[in-house]
């Protein structure tokens, strides 16, 4: 049987280094690949399954990598991954921010500064099939309905125009987009049209607003 491919975005060396001993207690047989940025994680997400020895089955993603805004870097790896079970990771946490984690899918919410045996079993449940996360109250999960609601919408956009949006969502103009994206102007131009009558707004500024609950800035 092939070992189980666990992805681990953090961009701490040592706050990575406790994950991988916690994923080595949990999943003695795990084949693990790092990444210091979504970039990064990207890159290694975007291998050929058969170059790196299978497709992954499990990512840790911590929540403020240096390349993300609020909960862009998880949906880029979502929406990249869309099988794979995505584990958030953060030193601080806040009730919202959990529920908002549970509403788009998320498989689990874990504390760094969990004992590494507690972070163990976690993984284990997760690596079973469950998803775990820290308690929250109802209005917390209510908050997150629209948020989760906005996501499902974003679902409907292509892979590239997903790409121009979380773009726009790091306040990019439109000739960065096109230089980082390696596109004209004139294709972010007819992508920014299309994401906007996808997510029911007018202009960058509306598109901005609408994208806060998921794209803003996360405390955790």
């Amino acid at each position: 049987m092939k070992a189980r491919r666990v992805l681990v975005a953090d961009d701490h060396p040592l706050a990575r280094e406790g994950i991988v001993l916690a994923l080595r207690h949990a999943l003695p047989d795990a084949a693990i690949a790092c990444a210091g940025s979504i970039a990064e994680a990207e890159r290694e997400a975007a291998e050929p399954p058969a170059a790196i020895g299978g497709a992954f089955q499990l990512v840790l993603l911590d929540l403020m990598l240096p390349d993300v805004r609020g909960f862009s870097g998880f949906l880029r790896l979502q929406f990249r991954l869309p099988e794979v079970p995505i584990v958030l990771i953060t030193a601080h946490h806040d009730a919202a921010t959990i529920a908002l984690a549970r509403s788009m899918g998320a498989a689990g919410f874990l504390l760094k500064s969990e004992p590494l045996d507690a972070i163990a079993h976690t993984l284990r449940r997760i690596a079973a099939g469950e998803r775990v996360f820290p308690a929250i109250d109802a209005t917390a999960r209510a908050h997150a309905e629209n948020a989760a609601a906005l996501h499902q919408r974003l679902k409907v956009l292509s892979s590239a125009q997903r790409r121009v949006l979380f773009a726009l969502a790091d306040g990019r103009a439109n000739k960065q987009i096109a230089h980082d994206l390696a596109i004209t102007e004139a294709t972010v131009k007819a992508h920014l049209t299309a994401i906007f009558r996808h997510i029911g707004v007018s202009n960058r500024m509306q598109a901005m607003l609408l994208l806060q609950p998921l794209l803003g800035s996360v405390t955790a």
